[in-house]
């Protein structure tokens, strides 16, 4: 039997990792990022339905927590990118494994309505 101070050691990572990811906008970007580097217009487009505002203040997020990486180039006009960092990558896995449950969820759900 698992005591208290194990399940509380079980959970803070769960939490640590909710905390960054979490809301409604963090996954979609870094999904519309696994496709590949993006310009900020071209995340407003793919992440459908955020303002430029939001998009803004949820980059700046990632890239704190170091899992998106901001590209200035220098050119005229200045090109800015947005791509996944290696470590913003290992989330490829748990990102999966969500949308497979979203999935099958989503199945038994809409089949439960259907009845």
């Amino acid at each position: 039997m698992q005591t208290s101070k194990e399940c509380v050691e079980y959970i803070r990572p769960v939490r640590d990792v909710l905390d960054i990811i979490n809301g409604k906008w963090k996954l979609p970007i870094l999904i519309a990022l696994s496709f590949g580097n993006k310009r900020f217009k071209d995340l407003e487009r793919d992440v459908d339905g955020i303002t430029p505002r939001m998009l803004s203040k949820e980059l700046r997020d990632l890239e704190i927590n170091e899992l998106v990486v901001r590209t200035v180039y220098d050119s005229v006009p200045v090109i800015v990118e947005y791509s996944l960092s290696e470590y913003g990558k290992s989330l490829d896995s748990v990102i999966v494994a969500l949308r497979e449950w979203g999935k099958e969820h989503r199945k038994k759900r809409f089949a439960n309505q259907k009845k």
